[in-house]
């Protein structure tokens, strides 16, 4: 048994009846590449002979008796490849929005939690000739960073495989039982007493120097973002259980053309991108806002935690987008410097902070107010902790294969937190930055003109960037 991580657990105690804890993602693929053609169970084969690189994908958890302690994982005796891996057919003549279709709707059902926590489906049919690896990993198990190791666990760096050896026969012991488990999570409890109060001390520690920083900042302190500073629009209001993706590309080297230009850094030029994008967006439905959005971006801290088993070691900054400027270097320059504002006030906070407060707050608490908080539909009446999420994810520079076929996007698409209908993912891969975006159509609609108006806000920035390249030369 290995218990998970209180920065792991949370992510499955915020799960409820409208908010999935999972994270999507969509592999598109080229199997003309493939050395012996394409077929499933060429992709199922390879498939199973990497599992052994990925132990989480056999592993189940168990949750730890009158909830003592965090749940466990544990070789499931009873896995079976196939409760995982299936095959779709959208009939041959699937465009990218009917695969966008069939990705909402598998993003908008939970896992099975009696079974390992990932789920994959291979797509055919689709009018290009390509197939789609779609896979659904929950949250608990997966943060950006082990997205990408899992990734580079199922691809090679060439169409021609070597022969891979057979792996060794999975012969787990049977679950344990529940006085097991039981003794378990008093032993973990009784062994280390103390880890409520060094998560109290690590959190007051990141409140003092917050706290001492904006004293000395004084003023300036009231231009970085903060939570639940954040306006309200049309897309934060309280989510139902459906979702509904897009996604879209943009040529990396016009993106690093602008960073180069202005001296930025490629997440300024997403961000301003996004911002573009967003001020549109909410035209279109008839907001116009005369303040900046507040953007949640995540931020690895691998290898800076307290407690390095966990799978989520991630924070988050908060950043200000500037929907309310409409010239597109000023919004550029407004991102920029807010970023690195928001770059200072992480920096004095504790790289363990989403973990100390699950392990401060019980986890019946936290469970039944993230049922309250949907159920009553909190989020229609109180301030938004922010407005949406918006994370940058370094992906492959190279060109990669998975079973022989070589993958040409790469689309991550995050959960939604309860009073934020949409969340923003883009990945670098090869010669393009591949965008993902996951939203509750029921409060956010029409998120492919969104992906548009993120290509468009790219274009817009690199002509910007031209112009100024010639006001310099001249």
């Amino acid at each position: 048994m290995e218990r998970i991580s209180a920065a792991d657990a949370a992510f499955l105690y915020m799960e409820n009846p409208v908010i999935r804890m999972h994270v999507t993602g969509v592999l598109v693929l080229d199997p003309s590449t493939m050395p012996d053609g394409y077929s499933f169970e060429t992709f199922r084969a390879h498939l199973l002979s990497r599992l052994p690189r990925i132990p989480v994908f056999r592993k189940r958890l168990l949750a730890s008796p009158l909830g003592i302690d965090h749940p466990v994982w544990v070789d499931d005796p009873d896995f079976d490849i196939d409760n995982h891996i299936h095959q779709t057919d959208l009939g041959g003549a699937a465009t990218a929005a009917d695969l966008a279709d069939w990705v909402g709707d598998f993003a908008s059902h939970p896992l099975d939690h009696s079974l390992p926590l990932w789920d994959m489906h291979l797509i055919e049919g689709l009018a290009d000739g390509c197939i789609a690896m779609a896979t659904k990993i929950h949250h608990v198990a997966v943060d950006g960073t082990t997205g990408t190791d899992f990734m580079t666990e199922l691809i090679d760096l060439a169409p021609d495989r070597s022969e891979a050896a057979d792996p060794e026969p999975f012969e787990p012991p049977r679950l344990p039982g529940q006085a097991r488990l039981l003794l378990g999570a008093v032993a973990s409890r009784a062994t280390d007493p103390l880890r409520g109060a060094r998560a109290l001390g690590r959190s007051a520690a990141s409140a003092g120097r917050l706290a001492r920083g904006m004293v000395v900042k004084g003023d300036d302190a009231a231009t970085m973002a903060r939570p639940f500073d954040a306006p309200r629009t049309f897309f934060n209001r309280s989510l139902t259980s459906r979702r509904s993706v897009a996604f879209g590309s943009v040529p990396l080297a016009d993106v690093k053309k602008v960073k180069d230009t202005f001296g930025t850094t490629v997440n300024d030029v997403v961000l301003t991108a996004c911002t573009r994008a967003l001020r549109s967006y909410l035209a279109d439905h008839g907001q116009e806002l005369e303040r900046p959005l507040v953007v949640s971006v995540p931020v690895s801290v691998h290898g800076r935690t307290a407690d390095p088993r966990a799978t989520n070691q991630v924070s988050n900054m908060f950043v200000r987008l500037p929907v309310h400027l409409g010239d597109p270097v000023e919004q550029l320059r407004a991102v920029q410097a807010d970023t690195r504002d928001a770059k200072v006030v992480h920096g004095v906070l504790s790289a363990d902070i989403i973990g100390d407060v699950t392990e401060l707050t019980p986890p019946a608490v936290i469970r039944m107010g993230s049922r309250l908080y949907s159920s009553a539909g909190l989020a229609d009446r109180l301030t938004p902790i922010h407005n949406l999420v918006i994370s940058n994810v370094p992906g492959p520079p190279i060109p990669l294969y998975i079973a022989g076929a070589q993958v040409k996007g790469v689309f991550p698409f995050g959960p939604l937190v309860e009073g934020a209908a949409l969340n923003i993912t883009v990945l670098s891969n090869l010669t393009n930055v591949d965008i993902g975006i996951i939203a509750c159509p029921d409060v956010a609609p029409d998120i492919d003109h969104l992906v548009d108006g993120i290509i468009d806000g790219a274009k817009t920035l690199l002509t910007a960037s031209r112009r100024q390249a010639r006001r310099r030369s001249t």
